[in-house]
C-alpha cells in the first residue's frame, strides 16, 4: 500500500476517533537529506511520529514543533537549516532550527494541527435541544445527544429537558469535568434545582442559569443562539476546553 494512501486512512481514522494529531508534510529538501519533497507524516500528542519528514536529526525539531502547533491550533513552516544556511528564499513567519546533523542538509516541513472541534452534549428532545444541535452543526462543532454514561471528551453540556432528571445530570457533568454546563431554565427554577445540589463555588461558576447571552430570546431558535453565542465566548475568550 502506498505511503499516502496509508497516511490519508490514517488521518480519516483519527478524525472519527476525535483524535488530535499533526499532519506533517515536507515542501522542500537540500540535499544531502533522507526526505524527499511529498513526504508525510503524522505526528501524535504523545509524540509518536507515523510515517516519514526526515531521519533522526529531524525527528526531534519536527516532533518539538509539531507540539507547539497542537498547543497554538496554528500551522506553521518549519525550517531545519544547517547552521548559518540561507540558501532557501526567505520564509517570513517560518520558525527556523539548526540542523544539528554534521552532515547538513536543510529540510521545510509544513505542519497543520488537526484538533477536534468542540464537542456539545445536549439532553433534551424539545425544539430548544433540536435548534441547539442544529446550530453547532451550522458551526462545525460535534454535538450529540446527551448520555450521562458518556461525556468524555465533552467540552460542554446543555440540558434542554425542561424537566426530568436535570439535577443528575448536572452532577454528572460536574464529576466529568465538564467546563460549561447550561441549564436551561427561569432564574427560580434553576437556582431550586442547583440549591438541592450542595455545590462548591467552583463548581456553580461552571454551572450557566438562566442560560445563554442576554440578548432577548423568545423563540427555540433564539434561545439556541443566546446558548451557541455564550459557549462559543467561552471556548473563544475564556479557553474552554475539554478534560483532558
Amino acid at each position: 500500500m502506498r505511503t499516502a494512501t496509508r497516511i490519508e486512512e490514517r488521518v480519516a481514522q483519527l478524525r472519527r476517533a476525535r483524535t488530535p494529531f499533526v499532519h506533517a508534510t515536507v515542501v522542500r529538501a537540500a540535499p544531502p537529506t533522507s526526505a524527499h519533497p511529498g513526504d508525510e507524516a503524522i505526528l501524535l500528542s504523545d509524540g509518536t511520529i507515523e510515517g516519514f519528514v526526515g531521519g533522526h536529526c529531524a525527528q526531534n525539531s519536527v516532533r518539538k514543533a509539531a507540539m507547539g502547533a497542537l498547543q497554538s491550533g496554528e500551522s506553521m513552516l518549519l525550517r531545519v537549516l544547517p547552521d548559518g544556511d540561507l540558501h532557501f528564499p526567505d520564509a517570513p513567519g517560518a520558525c527556523v532550527v539548526v540542523n544539528p546533523c554534521l552532515s547538513g542538509g536543510a529540510l521545510e516541513i509544513f505542519l497543520v494541527p488537526q484538533v477536534p472541534p468542540p464537542m456539545i452534549r445536549v439532553f433534551g428532545t424539545t425544539p430548544i435541544a433540536d435548534a441547539v444541535v442544529n446550530l453547532c452543526g451550522a458551526m462545525d462543532y460535534d454535538a450529540a445527544v446527551g448520555d450521562v454514561n458518556d461525556l468524555t471528551g465533552t467540552t460542554a453540556v446543555v440540558i434542554a429537558s425542561l424537566g426530568g432528571p436535570e439535577a443528575e445530570i448536572v452532577r454528572a457533568a460536574l464529576e466529568a469535568n465538564v467546563g460549561y454546563i447550561g441549564l436551561v431554565a427561569s432564574r427560580a427554577r434553576g437556582e431550586a434545582i442547583l440549591a438541592g445540589l450542595d455545590l462548591t463555588e467552583s463548581e456553580r461558576a461552571r454551572v450557566h442559569t438562566p442560560v445563554g447571552l442576554p440578548i432577548g430570546a423568545k423563540t427555540p431558535a433564539e434561545i439556541a443562539v443566546s446558548i451557541a453565542a455564550e459557549v462559543v465566548k467561552a471556548i473563544r475568550v475564556d479557553g474552554l476546553k475539554a478534560p483532558a
